[in-house]
């Protein structure tokens, strides 16, 4: 039975490889063979995998350019009985990436959306950077200009472990304002190029972030893991341990 069988399922997210091409679901690509219209953030990318998966479905461009005019005839289109798959680029759709309008809009008019499980880059990358993993906050992007210090003033008292998505050449600033605001021994790791060949995870301190890539400049997509306040953390495990132990006494 296809996927779309027996389901009223209007608006389909759609994970897509972060890297290796071998990371695609079955569901997905199930999914992506039975829509109407899979819309893409950049159809050429998009198009070089959907012609390795040979899948042939018509590709319609939806981009952080256009997605404000294109949410009201989407949500149109939808309602008249067509099916939609959303992809990005890389990753789970909405995720730092275009999504969030549309499944809005389309919850709001009563249609049904369905977000399959897929790659993510910000889970290997947590999960290898052998920081606590238990509670974390995702941050994204950090903004470029305005409201950048502020957002990064606004952490310096989060105990969870972070995430962040960055660039290449905005590593080192993020990197140095960051050991500024958080102090230059905070833990974290860069991981970069995901799933991909040159798959690489660098860990150790701010500082010794800092001096490794001045010495190793880097390429490719970034995901960036920072520690959270360790003394928060100390004054959590040593509350756990008093506690345990007055219970014992009882």
């Amino acid at each position: 039975m296809s996927e779309l069988e027996g389901k009223s399922v209007q608006l389909y997210l759609v994970p897509t490889p972060i890297g290796n091409l071998k990371d695609i679901t079955l569901r997905a690509i199930e999914v992506l063979n039975s829509v109407d219209v899979i819309l893409a953030e950049d159809t050429r990318t998009s198009g070089k995998l959907l012609k390795h998966l040979e899948i042939n479905r018509p590709l319609q461009s939806y981009h952080i350019f256009n997605e404000h005019k294109a949410v009201e005839k989407l949500v149109e289109r939808m309602k008249k009985g067509e099916v939609l798959a959303l992809i990005s680029d890389a990753g789970t759709p909405g995720i730092s990436d275009p999504g969030f309008l549309l499944v809005r809009a389309a919850k709001e008019a009563g249609l049904e959306v369905n977000c399959l499980p897929g790659p993510t880059a910000f889970v290997p990358a947590l999960v290898n950077s052998a920081l606590p993993n238990d509670r974390f906050t995702f941050e994204g992007f950090l903004p470029h200009k305005k409201g950048r210090q502020t957002r990064i003033q606004s952490l310096v008292e989060e105990t969870r472990t972070m995430v962040f998505y960055e660039s290449p050449h905005r590593l080192m600033k993020t990197l140095e304002q960051l050991a500024e605001a958080f102090g230059p021994d905070r833990l974290a790791s860069v991981s970069r190029e995901l799933t991909k060949v040159f798959e690489e995870n660098v860990r150790g301190s701010l500082s010794e972030l800092i001096e490794y890539y001045q010495e190793h400049p880097i390429k490719g997509e970034i995901v960036l893991v920072v520690e959270g306040r360790a003394e928060d953390r100390r004054e959590k495990r040593e509350a756990k341990i008093e506690k345990r132990e007055s219970r014992r006494k009882r």
